[in-house]
């Protein structure tokens, strides 16, 4: 290979070199800031190519998309002076370089330490002014939704956007946690003592209205018997007069037989009448009736 080609190769070379570090691509998911000499000369940059003088100036970029943080657990104090551990979780993005540069000196770690340090002291303030009920049940949403509204506001002066703050879980201490399980223990307790007290008294209701029906319905019961049986009664007494009147004797005589088969139906039956007494009136007349 002659002295010409390796010059050439050799000068394409470097062009390369020179080409490539006075040029600098911002993607669709990157901010940019140029420097000229440790200052900033220009931040905002559309995606494309762009040119800077080697050595002279130096270009940062800073990831653009939503980024998660999540923030250790903390313990904080309801309005009842309880401890409640909250862990939670933001989303933000970096929206203004030039500015997030100059707060935190381009340090993600250093903007995250002052995020979690505003959004900690607005958690403090807002949890501080709300029951522990509050806190664990559904209006949590609505106090997070406070809380990145008011640590937005902050938080814009580094250049970023806080975009949401949620509570992955709310934690009670262990002491604290037994006592909320025997008060509400207790309260399922009285709840349950409540509900049967009134079970029993309904109960007790449907119990006496059943022995109720019941005598009404065996009262009415025996008021028809009673009124059939006299009906009955008043029906075999017709038929017998009836009987009586189409033959007085032979009735008489019927019934001498019934008295006789009553009185001596024992053996050891003693009947103490004067002979003369009607009632042997058919044994000392041999004339039957016919």
């Amino acid at each position: 290979m002659s002295a010409n080609i390796r010059f050439g190769f050799i000068l394409l070379a470097v062009v390369a070199v020179i080409i490539y570090m006075s040029t600098f691509i911002v993607h669709e998911r990157e901010l940019a800031i140029k420097f000229k000499l440790g200052e900033i000369v220009e931040a905002d940059y559309e995606p494309g190519l762009y040119f800077q003088i080697p050595i002279i100036n130096n270009v940062i970029k800073f990831d653009s998309r939503i980024l998660t943080m999540d923030t250790p657990s903390e313990r904080f104090l309801t309005v009842e002076k309880k401890n409640v551990i909250v862990n939670s979780f933001v989303k933000w993005r970096i929206t203004d370089p030039k500015t997030f540069y100059t707060s935190t000196g381009g340090d993600q770690r250093r903007a995250i330490a002052r995020m979690s340090s505003i959004i900690n002291d607005e958690l403090k303030g807002k949890i501080a002014s709300q029951t522990m009920r509050e806190v664990i049940s559904g209006e949590r949403a609505i106090i997070m939704q406070e809380v990145t509204d008011k640590a937005a506001v902050k938080i814009e002066d580094l250049g970023i956007q806080l975009i949401d703050v949620r509570v992955k879980k709310v934690e009670l201490p262990d002491n604290v946690s037994s006592n909320v399980y025997r008060r509400m223990a207790t309260e399922r307790q009285t709840v349950a003592k409540q509900f049967r007290s009134r079970g029993e008294e309904q109960a007790k209701q449907i119990r006496a209205n059943a022995n109720r029906q019941r005598e009404e319905i065996l009262a009415e019961a025996y008021r028809k018997s009673e009124e059939i049986r006299g009906l009955g009664d008043a029906t075999a007494a017709k038929t017998y007069a009836d009987s009586y009147n189409q033959d007085k004797e032979f009735y008489s005589f019927y019934r001498s037989l019934k008295a006789y088969d009553s009185s001596f139906g024992n053996n050891q039956d003693i009947i103490l009448l004067s002979p003369d007494s009607d009632f042997f009136k058919y044994f000392k007349d041999s004339t039957l009736p016919k």
